[in-house]
């Protein structure tokens, strides 16, 4: 079985810090590879992987500002469809773009939906569910008016995962600077119980942060900025709770099963995908609000770390999810 895996171009693949769409891809193509499957990578060409490199991005967008993103996506794109004939299939992780040339080749095709952005992306969707197999990395963001061939939670190397059986007192958020993801009410349940409160994240917008986050940064409320390696996974396991007070319907949320991994219990908001990724009461508290978060710190202490660690063992590990995909290019494969 010969695949091409197509990566997003924002980042590196795997991503320094952030890019869950590029980690994604880094972790499957991996997985595969260590299968026995032969996979060729269409990535920035500096990226890092044990499959074939093929790259004509010099870096990510998001990373070099001299890297224009229209005109290295379609070079990138190009790049692929031009070799389709080569592999017996082509897996898309970056979107709706590829789409426009899967109609001009023969090699079936792929795509993992990682979350939809508006409406106004399904016009790029539904004309093609005839041509493309659709894969929802929750049932919660299926999109009713698509066909789907499966649905492929994300999985993490579990290896890579310190359990920390201890934890601490101290609360930790754990994603972008932007209104969807919380920071401002994580902010004000660390406030409100007195706790320590660990922000890590890129700045994704800026003006939010300046308005919402920084003002109330001080020796309890700390911004680190993103973090990668080993200082990433004892941020996710040195703490009492993942605050994941969300105001979107997230399609998956990896640093929910991340810090899961290390021992550390999410308290999150019952919106999109997280009741799929939290068993309310064992690995973390489902919110209605916000507000009932203050109450939930001092509950998530009665929560049983090993048995976070265990709920993703049992079902987000990277194997699982490797071994899910590679029975889909089967069945697509075998007609």
């Amino acid at each position: 079985m010969k695949i091409a895996m197509l990566a997003p171009i924002a980042w590196r693949t795997p991503p320094r810090h952030y890019g869950p769409w590029e980690l994604v891809t880094s972790l499957l193509t991996e997985a595969l590879v260590a299968r026995g499957v032969d996979v060729t990578l269409f990535a920035t060409q500096d990226s890092v992987t044990t499959a074939r490199l093929a790259g004509v991005v010099p870096r990510g967008y998001e990373e070099d500002p001299a890297i224009d993103a229209k005109v290295w996506e379609f070079a990138h794109l190009s790049h692929l469809f031009a070799r389709a004939a080569e592999f017996d299939l082509i897996h898309n992780q970056a979107d709706f773009p590829a789409h426009a040339f899967a109609p001009l080749v023969d090699t079936p095709m792929v795509t993992t939906i990682h979350g939809f952005s508006s409406e106004r992306i399904l016009p790029m969707y539904q004309p093609f569910q005839d041509r493309v197999h659709y894969v929802a990395i929750s049932d919660a963001d299926r999109h009713p008016a698509l066909r789907y061939a499966a649905t492929i939670h994300h999985g993490i190397p579990l290896d890579d995962f310190t359990f920390d059986a201890t934890g601490s007192d101290d609360l930790l958020f754990f994603g972008r600077m932007h209104p969807d993801k919380g920071a401002a009410e994580a902010i004000a349940v660390a406030q409100a119980t007195g706790r320590r409160l660990n922000l890590y994240g890129i700045i994704q917008d800026h003006g939010y942060f300046e308005r919402a986050v920084q003002p109330h940064l001080d020796d309890r409320i700390v911004y680190h900025g993103p973090v990668g390696g080993e200082a990433r996974i004892r941020a996710l396991g040195s703490a009492r709770a993942l605050l994941h007070l969300i105001h979107f319907d997230e399609p998956f949320g990896l640093s929910v099963i991340e810090a899961m991994a290390c021992g550390t219990p999410v308290i999150a908001i019952r919106r999109g995908s997280m009741p799929e990724l939290i068993d309310d009461g064992t690995t973390g508290l489902l919110l209605s609000s916000a507000e009932e978060a203050v109450v939930a710190v001092d509950r998530a202490a009665a929560i049983d770390r090993a048995a976070c660690r265990a709920a993703v063992e049992a079902r987000f590990s990277v194997e699982a999810m490797a071994d899910r995909y590679i029975a889909l290019y089967r069945r697509i494969l075998d007609g």
